[in-house]
């Protein structure tokens, strides 16, 4: 069976598992500890980040976009691929990632919190303006460009949720709302013990 090593809070390992879900791909997960990882998935992807997908025929693939393209492109249930704005989705993985590690971990970085969350609040003043317009990103429909963007901005939120819920962009705040709240959320957030080698596998 096709095999997911993954973190739950991971943003990253976030929208793989979304994917592999909305794409009803079966495959056993693995719950890891990021300070203690196992050596079967160092081997697997030296990299040594979360998430990274054995297939069954041992191929590795360990960047999360690259997982959710796999598995919509062998499912697509929702047609998530028809909504997909990769220019988008790399702006929040670089420039909107960026603002939003030096904005939850100043003191790792030693930078101004501030100036970092208002840059990250520009990206978001962004995606407000599309969502005045169409109810996701990219149309009446929830799309990859949602779920790989949402578990980002999920994280910004939660770093200062009263700042953030005060601030005018009240339909990026529905819309994260309503994808927090989905279904497919809650499945893709189903809390697991830590594996160790050994353990029976889990199957999603």
């Amino acid at each position: 069976m096709t095999l997911l090593y993954s973190f739950r809070r991971c943003p990253y390992a976030m929208r793989a598992r979304l994917a592999l879900l909305a794409s009803d791909t079966r495959f056993e997960i693995r719950e890891i500890v990021l300070r203690d990882k196992p050596a079967a998935m160092l081997a697997a992807s030296p990299k040594a980040t979360v998430p990274v997908l054995v297939l069954t025929n041992g191929t590795v693939i360990d960047e999360s976009l690259e997982i959710m393209l796999w598995a919509l492109a062998r499912n697509d249930l929702e047609r998530w691929l028809d909504g997909y704005d990769a220019a988008l989705v790399a702006r929040f993985d670089t420039d909107f990632k960026h603002h939003l590690d030096r904005y939850k971990y100043t003191e790792r970085y030693g930078v101004d919190a501030i100036a970092h969350r208002d840059a990250g609040l520009a990206l978001l003043e962004m995606l407000e303006k599309r969502l005045v317009a169409t109810r996701y990103l990219s149309g009446a429909e929830r799309t990859l460009s949602d779920m790989a963007i949402m578990p980002f901005v999920r994280q910004f939120a939660a770093v200062d949720r009263g700042w953030f819920e005060t601030q005018p962009i009240a339909h990026v705040q529905a819309w994260l709302a309503a994808l927090v709240a989905s279904p497919l959320f809650d499945r893709a957030m189903q809390r697991l013990e830590r594996w160790v080698p050994g353990d029976v596998p889990v199957g999603w």
